[in-house]
């Protein structure tokens, strides 16, 4: 086999690019509604983005239908893109493995400067856990179901509570919305200069993110479990005849369905035991905590099947179909969504943390979406790949690809 070679071009699967777009716009929504703080925020400035009813049921909609959901389905197409590109490949006689290792290299450089602007950049968890992904491509699904399972059930969050009783595991102490830390972050994304929000985060916001990935808090963990999901979707073809899997569909919503009330139940019991002061210092805290993360997996699930089963049908299909350059243009938009985010909220651009209430934000997110789906369907009409996925598929196969339609 030829190493390196470049991935046979092959249809794109629409859906796909349609279910990517989809889940960014929900990334959108659950980044507006935290005012871009990537980091626990101060209960008083949580009061004051939510002084009336509506704008708690604005947060709580999003707290419940995006925040946790989107990010997990976001990893979710991650891995099973990764599948993609390594069996179209294989398709070919060659391996993809060591371009996909470089590919991720580039990942972590994009991350890294878009962490500057935003500590909860996901770019670069991607780019270290992806790595991990190579070698499970070879391995038999039984075994990749395996290690998926027990990462959602808590795996790496139970081991790292062995080791640390709850105590952090990269900071020296809780970045909590009560912590100095956080108040003292709040304050300079609230006034500081451009230059200091890059200084802080340039490495302190990385051991805050490694805290939160990798921690009890175990997000990092999700995430390369979702992509093993991705991975075995991949693998038994599901978005290339989904018209044909209405029994798989139907299974995996309702399986969801069954494991989201369990869980929700479950957790609802667990933190009512724990009473409303509770630690994460205990053993039932870090089942509570686990039984939350299920709920949102079982959302995953539910949201997945419910969009394959609304996109087989034209009236919808139109409305989701919407989304499909959104998705094609996923890098560039979560970028740019992300600077345009940062300049209206943090001080050195109009400085509306936490001025704005968020039942205001919502619509703004709504805005955003909007305006990020129009430019894409124009850009898409002229140019053949958004901005940085051209330049990242052009440094990944260091070639210049051609950009703009003929």
């Amino acid at each position: 086999m030829e190493t390196g070679t470049i991935a046979p071009k092959s249809p794109r699967i629409t859906i796909i690019d349609a279910l990517r777009g989809f889940s960014l716009a929900g990334i959108v929504f659950a980044h507006m509604l935290e005012h871009f703080a990537g980091a626990p925020i101060p209960n008083e400035a949580v009061e004051s983005m939510n002084p009336g009813l509506i704008d708690q049921i604005a947060n709580a909609f999003v707290n419940i239908f995006f925040r946790g959901k989107f990010f997990a389905l976001f990893s979710f197409l991650f891995g099973l893109s990764f599948f993609i590109q390594m069996d179209n490949a294989d398709q070919k006689g060659n391996s993809f493995s060591a371009r996909f290792l470089w590919r991720l290299i580039l990942l972590l450089v994009i991350g890294y400067v878009h962490s500057l602007f935003y500590r909860g950049d996901i770019l670069t968890i991607y780019a270290l856990c992806g790595v991990l992904l190579i070698p499970f491509y070879q391995i038999r699904s039984k075994w990749v179901i395996a290690v998926m399972a027990l990462l959602f059930l808590g795996l790496g969050r139970y081991i790292v509570f062995s080791f640390t009783n709850g105590d952090p595991l990269f900071l020296n102490e809780p970045f909590m919305p009560d912590s100095e830390k956080a108040a003292q972050y709040f304050e300079l994304l609230k006034n500081g200069s451009l230059p200091a929000v890059f200084q802080s985060n340039a490495i302190e916001g990385h051991m805050v993110k490694m805290e939160a990935q990798f921690g009890i808090f175990s997000r990092g963990y999700l995430t390369f479990a979702f992509f093993l999901m991705g991975l075995l979707v991949g693998r038994i073809g599901l978005f290339k005849n989904f018209r044909e899997r209405s029994a798989l569909i139907k299974k995996s919503w309702i399986t969801g369905l069954i494991m989201f009330v369990l869980a929700v139940g479950g957790m609802i019991g667990v933190f009512a035991a724990l009473g409303p002061d509770s630690q994460f210092d205990n053993w039932l805290a870090m089942i509570g905590l686990t039984l939350f993360d299920l709920a949102n997996v079982a959302m995953t699930i539910i949201i997945i099947a419910v969009f394959i089963i609304l996109y087989k049908k034209r009236k919808p299909h139109m409305f989701l179909q919407q989304f499909a350059p959104y998705g094609r243009m996923a890098l560039t938009n979560y970028v740019a969504q992300t600077i345009v985010g940062t300049a209206i909220f943090y001080g050195w651009g109009l400085g509306y943390l936490a001025q704005v209430r968020n039942s205001y934000v919502f619509l703004l997110a709504i805005l955003v979406i909007t305006l990020q789906v129009w430019f894409s369907k124009w850009w898409l009409k002229r140019f053949r790949y958004g901005p940085l996925e051209w330049l990242w598929r052009s440094a990944t196969f260091m070639k210049w690809y051609p950009m703009r339609r003929k």
